[in-house]
């Protein structure tokens, strides 16, 4: 099994040999050190952890290899044509109402309709006297925990340790995302 730890840098476009452009994203994955070997046998699961920088993150495998405490892990293991996963935490957008959280239509722009142009609507029934849950409202958005698959290595650096990723992955620059070979 093929994984690293690594940040978002930069958007950006590459172009192949035919001249064909794509949207790509960099991503820096410093060597990573492997800090515990989970066994089966041990604690129920087979899983490695891995350290970068200061970030902490275990990758649960049935394929462990020949992994051990101590050893480390590069950008070297990728090649470019290979197809991954990352997960990693989105941007934060704060508190936003229902019309750019759910993509409501909002109200009629007349007839009467003075203050109420973003505004949910009905937001319950006359039978249980109640909201029920799960209803969508406005709310706190963004910040959570996303997963793009079927990602493509476009190019892969082992003197910079970077990656070069097809299409968006998820957060800002600086997020700490979780990189698997599929």
């Amino acid at each position: 099994m093929k994984f690293i730890l690594g940040k978002k840098q930069k958007m950006t476009q590459f172009f192949d040999e035919k001249g064909k452009v794509f949207p790509a994203t960099l991503v820096l994955a410093e060597p990573n050190t492997v800090t515990l070997v989970r066994t089966k046998e041990k604690d129920g699961y087979k899983a490695v952890q891995v350290l970068s920088g200061k970030k902490k993150r275990e990758f649960r495998s049935d394929e462990t290899g020949e992994v051990k405490g101590g050893d480390k892990i590069d950008v070297s293991i990728f090649s470019a044509g290979d197809k991954i996963r990352i997960s990693g935490i989105s941007k934060g957008k704060g508190f936003q109402g229902v019309v750019k959280r759910h993509g409501f239509k909002g109200g009629p722009r007349s007839h009467g309709q003075k203050h109420s142009e973003r505004e949910p609507g009905s937001i319950g029934s006359t039978g249980p006297q109640r909201v029920f849950k799960g209803v969508r409202m406005a709310g706190r958005m963004g910040s959570d925990r996303v997963t793009v698959k079927n990602l493509k290595v476009l190019k892969v650096d082992k003197e910079a340790n970077e990656i070069l990723v097809s299409g968006a992955v998820p957060g800002r620059r600086g997020t700490l995302l979780e990189i698997y070979g599929i």
